[in-house]
């Protein structure tokens, strides 16, 4: 609460409230999106908490599975066996009052095992729909890579349109819908390449690393307690996850934010227009998802810390997790062992910060 009342004090220092005149057209005040975002913020503490009995660090994968709940964005973990991904999906799962399911992609997986099929009923003679795991709100695909494109097509129209098509009927999927998928990114043998288009409809890659030498002792200590199952509680339901996901998109932003937000994403695709010499290691820069996925996860940071308006760092903060999987680099740049990551940064020190 103290960082919360300090925001409302300060915010007028980053982004003056409105005028009189505005609020009387119907204008919020950053005041009042602050005591928005306080009220329906507590329970964001308590789903910190919960997940905490289990995962232990990780705290960037934490926020992002966070964020994936409040802008409904869905999100790709890539890193090492071993590292909590999965273990981190099924406890966010856990403390959430919805349906989940886990999905184990395998390269010998068809459509149908996702969205379900058409079973024919002797009994009456016709074709019944037999739903298939994907309707439920909270999908874990666990190893998306592992499944042959077919099936990894099979999502797109579940997690771009939230809907299913099974033979000539379609089905519209819950209100509150993500999808959490890992990947191995070392693993090439019984795996194969997510589609661009597939890639583009995740809001959020986040690359999972180890844990720190502290991080990981408290590791070794807690495996004492492995005897008995830790019990997570559910502190959360959909209904409320909503109602979050209205006060975040009432978070002021700033139109030099925007015009931030929008140089970002430009300088991946004309790097020259920003004295930026890496024409050479960009193929194709970040699409316009990106920036609409940045203003939306901008806010969601924002929301978490306890603010009714975004700032500057809220984008940078953003920035790497967006763009990372929406640009593609040339073999140039492959040769000289520059990643997107080193392009991305490099933007975000040169574009000038509002």
């Amino acid at each position: 609460m103290d960082e919360q009342t300090t925001a409302v004090e300060h915010s007028s220092l980053i982004t003056p409230p409105p005028s009189p005149v505005q609020q009387t057209e119907g204008y919020t005040s950053i005041q009042a999106i602050n005591e928005s975002v306080a009220a329906s913020s507590a329970w964001v503490g308590l789903l910190r908490q919960e997940i905490g009995k289990t995962i232990i660090g990780q705290e960037h994968l934490v926020e992002r599975l966070l964020v994936g709940l409040l802008t409904g964005g869905h999100i790709l973990l890539e890193g090492l066996p071993g590292l909590a991904k999965t273990l981190a999906v099924k406890t966010l799962a856990m403390a959430v009052h919805t349906e989940f399911r886990r999905i184990q992609f395998t390269p010998d997986m068809l459509p149908a095992d996702i969205i379900g099929t058409q079973i024919y009923n002797p009994h009456n003679t016709t074709f019944e729909v037999k739903q298939g795991p994907i309707f439920s709100s909270l999908i874990l695909a666990d190893e998306i890579n592992r499944a042959p494109a077919k099936v990894q097509s099979a999502l797109l129209e579940a997690m771009q349109e939230k809907q299913v098509t099974i033979g000539d009927e379609t089905f519209t999927l819950p209100e509150l819908f993500l999808v959490l998928a890992t990947q191995n990114p070392i693993e090439q043998e019984g795996t194969y390449p997510l589609p661009e288009a597939q890639v583009d409809r995740f809001m959020l890659k986040v690359v999972v690393g180890y844990p720190s030498q502290t991080q990981e002792r408290m590791i070794l200590d807690a495996v004492d307690h492995t005897d008995s199952r830790v019990q997570v509680n559910t502190v959360i339901g959909p209904d409320d996850i909503l109602a979050s996901r209205r006060v975040v998109d009432s978070i002021y932003m700033d139109d030099k934010i925007k015009d931030y937000i929008v140089a970002l994403v430009c300088a991946t695709r004309d790097p020259r227009s920003f004295q930026l010499d890496l024409h050479e290691y960009i193929e194709t820069g970040a699409s316009p998802r990106a920036t609409i996925n940045l203003k939306a996860v901008s806010r969601a940071l924002a929301f978490l810390a306890g603010r009714g308006y975004v700032t500057p760092d809220d984008v940078k903060s953003a920035a790497m997790d967006v763009m990372r999987h929406r640009i593609r680099i040339t073999y140039e740049a492959e040769a000289e062992a520059v990643t997107t990551e080193d392009i991305i940064r490099k933007i975000l020190d040169t574009v000038p910060v509002p």
